[in-house]
């Protein structure tokens, strides 16, 4: 059986596994002829993995290094699709090293250095701060229009 990396995935498959839309992905389409999904009845798109290296790549020239379309043609077109597409392998090697996720995909706590530590108290403190000033100014607030309200009735009675 084969692994899911090697399965072909429609186009909303491909949408959620890059975060790009998939109108984005239809829009290349157009502009990359590189790309070249299959299409069965319908119209409808199925992604090899090759195809889905060559976006990861399109994606990361474009959304990282800051490439116009016309730009990322070049690029395909003077170094091939090949070198896209290791660049799409690299920044996902990246991107998986960079993520803090634990077995079964559980969040892993974060360590703060010391530093951090202390700052991150210094702001908590400020902010304790900000609000015992904002609630006294409420009670004062409170107490000022109570104030108000007994005079209008006193005035009135």
């Amino acid at each position: 059986m084969p692994k899911a990396t090697e399965a072909f995935r429609n186009i909303g498959e491909v949408s959620a596994e890059l975060g790009v839309r998939k109108h984005v992905l239809r829009f290349w389409e157009a502009k990359f002829p590189q790309l070249k999904p299959m299409k069965r009845g319908g119209g409808r798109r199925y992604y090899r993995p090759a195809d889905i290296q060559l976006l990861r790549g399109i994606r990361h020239l474009l959304q990282t290094r800051g490439y116009t379309i016309k730009g990322v043609q070049k690029i395909l077109r003077e170094d091939g699709v090949d070198d896209v597409k290791t660049l799409g392998a690299q920044e996902e090697e990246r991107r998986s090293a960079k993520s803090s996720q634990g077995p079964a995909g559980i969040d892993m706590p974060r360590h703060f250095s010391a530093a951090e530590v202390s700052a991150l108290r210094a702001v908590a403190a400020e902010l304790s701060a900000v609000r015992a000033m904002l609630s006294g100014n409420a009670d004062q607030r409170g107490a000022q229009q109570t104030g108000r309200r007994q005079r209008r009735a006193s005035a009135r009675g």
